[in-house]
């Protein structure tokens, strides 16, 4: 797995390119240019369920309005979220279209200030994760965005710190993605062996359904501190991203429970391509499927649904925080 991230992290930024229909800066032809983008490298098509060529029926008719550069990027921002779709956007120098409605319509069930009350003030800090042990003698720890590094000897610290405890909380809720070798880094310590994490596919051509025959991705065991012991993952619909695959990962370690609400999705690798005026455009272009061929991007459902209560929060109480602890004193592992 290690190889393969490595490949493609570095093959990504040469996707980006200019399009070759022409240089105009004209509005109808950085129309064309978006839309046939998208038309030839977006991979959600059929899980979006949406009708490309109408959308293109509609917007066309609407950029052939556009006075001004404000507006045309407007319309195209408007066009690109009919993908609802949070790894879709659209960049110019003063701006970013995104859709964040995949995680807007639903409960937060996260409170920072309450998750602060939780830490106290004698935590600990390594790169991006901050942990604790919590009453009850469970081990704690949050990681807020996997764009925050990791290193192998503060998770070497941090395991043994838990290795008394009766299990450990991993706190994702919030966490919408970033580096996805940080993200194996951390599931590499909960693995006794070298597993199937999930498959990709790429396309092979410019239609809807051109893609190559999905091939797996492993997560290997790390040779540091493992940590056998069993582990609960708390999720949002913030857990996006970078974070959905960790989950998805994470899922298959028989020691390991999802608890929470069910992730944001977010399972297309992005890849970019700059338009004639200079704009740049965001899409997903490569699926990832779990281990059994499913696709994630609409997120995952946890094996144990909780969610905050009002009268919880009320009392600076985190409900699902408090229903790992709960499991994880009755399904103790000493």
């Amino acid at each position: 797995m290690k190889q393969y991230w490595f490949i493609l992290l570095v093959l990504l930024p040469f996707s980006a390119c200019r399009e070759d229909l022409n240089e105009s800066t004209d509005p109808n032809n950085v129309f064309e240019t978006l839309w046939t983008a998208i038309d030839q490298k977006y991979c959600f098509f059929a899980e979006k369920n949406v009708d490309w060529d109408q959308i293109h029926e509609e917007y066309a008719l609407r950029v052939d309005t556009c006075s001004t550069s404000a507006s045309l990027f407007n319309i195209l921002g408007e066009m690109i979220c009919e993908l609802k779709d949070g790894h879709v956007n659209l960049y110019a120098s003063e701006n970013i279209i995104r859709y964040w409605k995949w995680f807007e319509d639903y409960p937060a069930n996260y409170d920072q200030n309450i998750i602060d009350k939780y830490l106290g003030t004698d935590y600990g800090i390594s790169g991006g994760i901050y942990y604790k042990e919590l009453s009850g003698n469970i081990g704690y720890l949050s990681y807020s965005s996997f764009s925050n590094g990791i290193n192998d000897s503060g998770l070497d610290y941090i395991l043994n710190s838990f290795r008394n405890c009766y299990g450990i909380i991993i706190d994702v809720r919030n966490n919408s993605g970033g580096d996805l070798t940080n993200a194996e880094k951390l599931a590499s310590r909960f693995t006794e062996e070298k597993v199937i994490s999930g498959y990709i596919s790429h396309k092979t051509g410019t239609g809807h359904n051109d893609f190559s025959t999905p091939y797996a991705i492993y997560l290997e065991p790390s040779d540091r501190v493992q940590y056998y012991k069993n582990v609960v993952v708390l999720t949002n619909r913030l857990s996006y991203s970078a974070t959905n695959v960790f989950v998805s990962t994470m899922r298959y370690l028989p020691h390991v429970t999802i608890m929470g609400d069910q992730t944001g999705g977010g399972s297309g690798f992005p890849m970019n391509s700059t338009l004639p005026n200079g704009w740049r455009v965001r899409m997903s272009s490569s699926p990832t499927y779990d281990r059994d061929m499913n696709l994630t991007e609409s997120g995952i459902v946890p094996d144990s649904i909780v969610n905050m209560t009002d009268s919880d929060q009320e009392k600076e109480i985190d409900t699902i925080i408090e229903a790992a602890k709960a499991f994880l004193k009755a399904n103790r592992s000493l």
